[in-house]
């Protein structure tokens, strides 16, 4: 026998206050980490001489001599959730 089809209703979603997105803007990683993680793990290493560090020392000045982007744009998500949300939730009742 064929399985029963039963037509299930849709999820609903809980009632929120307001609706976000947390920490849409989260900062990019600095690329200088890795080499700064490398000269330290070398100046341990070989008792802090600047003579066997030269050429990590080197690319992480250039690294931090580097200019930074400029800022990018904020993200706009949780403005257009809270503005379209109403829309997702439907109509509220009105207690009386």
């Amino acid at each position: 026998m064929p399985p029963k089809t039963t037509k299930a209703a849709a999820p609903r979603l809980p009632p929120l206050q307001k609706l976000r997105v947390r920490r849409p803007n989260q900062a990019q990683a600095n690329p200088c980490v890795g080499i700064m993680t490398s000269m330290l793990g070398c100046w341990a290493s070989s008792g802090y001489s600047a003579k066997g560090c030269m050429a990590l020392e080197q690319s992480l000045r250039a690294c931090m001599d580097q200019a930074k982007p400029k800022d990018q744009k904020k993200n706009t998500i949780n403005y257009h959730l809270m503005r379209l949300y109403p829309n997702i939730r439907g109509a509220k009742k009105i207690d009386k």
